[in-house]
């Protein structure tokens, strides 16, 4: 039998250039990013945020709502946006698929491409939070929000993921010990079934500050801080950390293998340094508040992994871009803004303002110049 000439030639196509496989969404560009909260009444209007972003160089913004006009400020800025579904609208979203459809066609359809949108969140910090009530809504939420994205053509666009807080581990020292809590199994084990299914991240936030001040004791600041220290051996890797932040992001990587998911990229949703705080929060001050995100950008920077995944760069959304100063809580929810209020810089770690500072004209600041790329 003679076989035609155009069979042979697709299937020579098909052995040199095999069809790739699912497409993954990509989120984020480079390794820093920035969330954008807005719990405070003496911050710059929208507008002048967007400015502010541009002007310092930081294009992955995340924000806590799907506010319209900071929608609308960030159309043609060229940022990448992440917005959010809150907590309190996750029962209504698990509901029915119809209320994500009217969520997504208010608050995502009429502003894309104008509006650079490349991810939602769905809630923050469910999963061992204090409302369990939340935590089955939560994966059904995720479920309806997705197919309400393939509904719109807007899967392979978006990414879709839920940050958690450390409350979700049972242990994280060392970081190969770690493990899910397994009373949270029946819900997370769905959820990264899912994630892993449509190739999103598993987002942790990650505070070595907040590890710090339970215990300041026992942690070595300069181990927070990324500054010299013996650091630490993980008995069971042999592998060494010179920094919390690196142990943290290899716990989540040890715990979503305990459960069977290997392949999973763990991100930073949130990570920070109060520049102060109540008088039992040791470590809360503008100098290792400037310290530590001088010392996290540097490491971003550098797109380098971690010590167990060395060769998956990092990624981490800071907290916060301001002090945000009706936040309830801890004197130190209010202070982990890397700008203040007018659009000066809070302490110099090598961006740049809207207005002047004397903290910019540090030696820090012409050392970060020379050595910076934009993120």
């Amino acid at each position: 039998m003679t076989v035609p000439r155009t069979l042979l030639l697709l299937c020579f196509c098909l052995l040199v250039f095999p069809s790739p496989g699912p497409l993954v969404v990509e989120a984020f560009v480079g390794g820093y990013g920035i969330n954008y909260g807005r719990i405070a009444n003496n911050i710059p209007s929208p507008d002048k945020v967007v400015e502010l972003l541009r002007k310092s160089k930081i294009r992955n913004v995340k924000i806590y709502d799907s506010d319209h006009s900071v929608l609308d400020a960030f159309k043609g800025s060229g940022l990448n946006l992440v917005i959010a579904i809150p907590n309190e609208l996750v029962k209504d979203m698990a509901a029915n698929e119809s209320r994500s459809m009217d969520w997504l066609n208010q608050n995502v359809k009429p502003y894309l491409p104008q509006t650079h949108i490349v991810g939602i969140t769905v809630g923050n910090e469910v999963l061992g939070g204090q409302d369990q009530s939340l935590y089955q809504p939560l994966v059904d939420a995720v479920k309806n929000v997705y197919n309400g994205l393939k509904r719109l053509h807007l899967e392979k666009e978006i990414e879709l993921f839920t940050p958690h807080s450390e409350a979700v581990f049972a242990t994280s020292y060392p970081p190969s010990a770690c493990v899910f809590k397994e009373e949270l199994m029946p819900y997370m084990k769905p959820l990264l079934d899912f994630f892993a299914m449509i190739h999103s991240p598993f987002y942790v936030n990650a505070y070595p500050f907040l590890a710090y001040i339970s215990d300041p004791e026992h942690i070595d600041i300069n181990y927070a801080l990324f500054k010299p220290n013996n650091g630490i051996v993980d008995p069971n890797t042999s592998l060494h950390y010179d920094n919390m932040f690196d142990a943290q992001i290899d716990a989540a990587y040890a715990a979503l293998h305990a459960a069977g998911y290997d392949d999973m990229e763990v991100r930073v949703a949130e990570t920070g340094w109060a520049s102060s705080g109540d008088q039992n929060e040791a470590g809360a001050s503008s100098e290792n508040a400037r310290t530590y995100n001088f010392n996290l950008r540097k490491r971003l920077f550098l797109r380098k992994g971690t010590p167990l995944k060395p060769k998956r760069p990092v990624k981490a959304y800071i907290f916060a871009l301001f002090n945000e100063n009706q936040k309830p809580g801890p004197g130190s929810e209010r202070h982990y803004g890397l700008f203040l209020p007018d659009g000066r810089i809070s302490y110099d770690i090598g961006v740049s303002g809207l207005l002047p500072s004397s903290a910019s004209s540090s030696m820090l600041s012409m050392k970060v110049s020379n050595c910076f790329l934009p993120f």
